[in-house]
């Protein structure tokens, strides 16, 4: 059921729950926290990246296509690459891992370009 408030509290579906909706009080350094955690460690030392939000979210949006590339190949060399070293029974575990991981990227690149588009400007508006 479509609940406005909830989305005034939470933005728009996707928008990840840690960072306050755009336009909300320090909205955008909670973002900047929230996406410093998905970024790798290093990314904290670089001055440019934590003081220009548009920055950061271009970056990590970089890398978590690039761990999205990583988990395709994984899955397509999996068998190959594996089964001569783990036995056929964890073949299952192996791809159940994968299978999470590609989901848990897919729901992370969803919430870092929705914080890019508020970044950017886009205003999300509830639709009924």
């Amino acid at each position: 059921m479509f609940d406005p408030e909830r989305r005034a509290r939470h933005g728009p579906p996707g928008w990840p729950q840690q960072v306050p909706p755009p336009g909300a009080e320090d909205w955008q350094p909670r973002a900047v926290a929230w996406l410093l955690d998905q970024a790798p460690p290093e990314y904290r030392g670089y001055p440019p990246v934590r003081h220009h939000p548009l920055l950061l979210v271009w970056l990590v949006a970089h890398h978590v296509d690039a761990q999205q590339e990583a988990v395709r190949r994984a899955t397509g060399t999996a068998r190959r690459d594996l089964s001569a070293h783990l036995p056929p029974e964890t073949a299952p575990q192996v791809f159940a891992v994968l299978d999470a991981e590609q989901l848990r990227l897919r729901r992370l690149a969803r919430s870092v370009d929705l914080l890019r588009q508020a970044m950017t400007g886009r205003r999300f508006v509830p639709r009924l």
